[in-house]
């Protein structure tokens, strides 16, 4: 082995401690939250054949609310020892009403089915809640009908989706023998390194134990340890991985060239991974890279933070592809939307082509073409011409697939404008598109004439007392009875319904006040509760959400929705939406 030459005896006793160390921390106890074994799969619960057989009253629904929550109990303290069990997960199930079990009683094939449609789906902040909730809480992982692999794959590439870095390393760090840990992983030190912070890349191997078993994590970890001046762990951690196979020509040079071995005269520059782009980086005084159009995103990030990138203002108008690259990667956010447009500012285009701009740009290529309308807006005062000529422009950014770099300036565009002067027949594309951000004051506000929007929604807030409500239940009722031409709304019946559920007391003489409507709960929910299978019906309700926000349903709607939590006994959940919706804001 090569560090035979290098290292005297002394440094081969110190490896040989280090070593012996290591190998002493791999026997520690773990966290029954890290346990991540095979389930036992005679722990199949029962099969979907019984489906029809279930029973699904017309009774209240109401009255079935934790019918079922004991039927599938597992004992938790007990199978944590004596079973073999796989939990995976970040919140506590108790933080939502939920219990580990939470997926036992699903069929697999449900789970990729519904998660497959929400894929395709621009989830709103509500239903991303929901979706955490329900993929993140710690659970024993299904066995029917789908694999360890496929499971938490769905997580992963969820975390991926939602680019939560925060919360894929309190993931990691909680399970830390995931199965499909790499992929995560690597999202994580890509990310990190992309944006030119190789410590925080690096603190991800110092902070949690996390096994090891990618090639391109291994050779990060060796890199990272170099980087913190612990070369001698780096270099028996190459000789252990060389003796099982390991082999990679490119990192073993600047592995040696790092470690003050020997001189670096290979000046490659590889994109065969981000890692080895930025060795190529490091190793080589006199880098320069021109990027492509199919240079992968993560190296224009990297050029981008690493101010690597050619200074927009040296650039070639007359370079067509050089400008399509820059317009795409200012979409991909590596230059800044100020620097695109600083460049359109320096086309040259004649008196005509500026006064006939809605015709000129048609006979320009379409860099060119973005360039003559945008100086058309600057020079242009009256508002007609300006909003016809930013949809133009907003148009050609869309043609070309590039929308994410006119996005900014687009906004600072239509903010200049005075709305009063907006033709009608562009009030629509001004109002979507400005994206006023306005300041909501979330301090609610009663008013003790209307249910739903009364102090009795007090008690939806966590720790509430339900014996502290009654009294003024009851005067709110007495109230209500007088006034003859009181309605009902569906509001109103959720919140007194649910207050019912709760086991808030309700006056006998006001039972009648009202009549009782329940919500119409699509079949296959209303199996999923009698099932109990929480899971399943929390994906089920993400779907059915999609990308609209709570307070945009409709009353029936958001009825439908807490019925379901209410009867899979998700009360926190419930009256989380509940508290978003119903009070009046100031």
């Amino acid at each position: 082995m090569k560090i035979l030459r290098f290292l005297n005896k002394k440094n081969l006793l110190t490896l040989i401690s280090f070593f012996l160390i290591q190998s002493s921390h791999s026997v520690e106890p773990v966290d029954i939250w890290e346990i991540d074994k095979k389930v036992n799969e005679k722990n199949i619960i029962s099969s979907d054949e019984d489906i029809e057989s279930e029973n699904i009253s017309d009774e209240s629904i109401f009255k079935i609310i934790k019918k079922k929550n004991n039927k599938v109990k597992i004992n938790e303290e007990e199978n944590l020892f004596s079973k073999n069990i796989n939990i995976v997960g970040v919140y506590d199930p108790s933080e939502n009403n939920l219990t580990m079990d939470m997926w036992t009683n699903s069929n697999g094939i449900k789970i990729l089915e519904i998660i497959s449609k929400i894929k395709n789906i621009d989830l709103s902040n509500d239903a991303k809640k929901i979706l955490n909730v329900a993929l993140l809480t710690n659970s024993y992982i299904p066995v029917k009908n789908i694999t360890n692999e496929e499971f938490l794959k769905i997580k992963s590439d969820w975390l991926i989706k939602q680019k939560n870095l925060d919360l894929i390393e309190i993931y990691l760090s909680k399970n830390v023998n995931l199965i499909n840990g790499s992929t995560l992983i690597k999202y994580y030190v890509d990310y990190y390194l992309s944006r030119a912070e190789l410590k925080k890349s690096c603190d991800i191997f110092e902070n949690t134990n996390l096994e090891i078993k990618d090639n391109y994590l291994l050779k990060f970890k060796i890199y990272c340890l170099i980087n913190i001046d612990k070369k001698e762990e780096a270099q028996l951690l190459i000789d252990l991985s060389k003796e099982t196979g390991f082999e990679d020509i490119f990192f073993e040079k600047k592995f040696y060239h790092l470690m003050g071995y020997d001189e670096d005269t290979n000046l490659e520059i590889s994109e065969k991974s981000l890692l080895d782009f930025h060795l190529s980086h490091r190793t080589n005084q006199n880098f320069k890279f021109e990027p492509e159009i199919n240079t992968s995103k993560l190296i224009w990030k990297y050029l981008s933070y690493s101010n690597l990138l050619e200074n927009i203002e040296l650039v070639d108008l007359e370079d067509q592809e050089k400008i399509s690259k820059i317009e795409m990667a200012t979409h991909e956010k590596n230059y800044t939307e100020e620097e695109l447009f600083n460049l359109y500012k320096r086309f040259i285009f004649n008196i005509n082509q500026l006064l006939t701009v809605e015709e000129s740009y048609k006979l320009l290529p379409n860099s060119e073409a973005r360039a003559l309308v945008y100086q058309g807006i600057l020079i242009n005062k009256d508002t007609p011409t300006k909003i016809k000529l930013i949809k133009i422009l907003k148009d050609l950014f869309q043609k070309d697939e590039i929308p994410a770099a006119f996005e900014i300036k687009l906004f600072e565009l239509l903010n200049q404008l005075d709305y009063l002067e907006v033709p009608s027949n562009y009030t629509n594309f001004y109002e979507t598109n400005k994206k006023v951000n306005l300041i909501k004051d979330q301090k609610i506000k009663f008013n003790n004439k209307i249910i739903h929007q009364s102090k009795i929604l007090d008690y939806f807030k966590e720790d509430s007392n339900p014996q502290s409500i009654e009294k003024d239940l009851e005067s709110l009722l007495k109230k209500i009875k007088k006034n003859k031409d009181y309605y009902f709304s569906t509001k109103d019946i959720m919140v007194l319904e649910y207050l019912k559920s709760d086991g808030v007391k309700f006056p006998k003489k006001y039972e009648n006040l009202y009549e009782v409507k329940y919500p119409k709960i699509p079949y296959d929910i209303q199996i999923m509760i009698n099932k109990s299978e929480p899971g399943l019906a929390l994906l089920r309700l993400v779907e059915i959400i999609g990308q609209d926000n709570i307070e945009d349903l409709g009353s029936d709607t958001l009825y439908f929705i807490t019925s379901v939590l209410n009867q899979l006994n998700l009360i926190k959940l419930r009256n989380s939406l509940l508290l978003k919706v119903l009070p009046l804001k100031g």
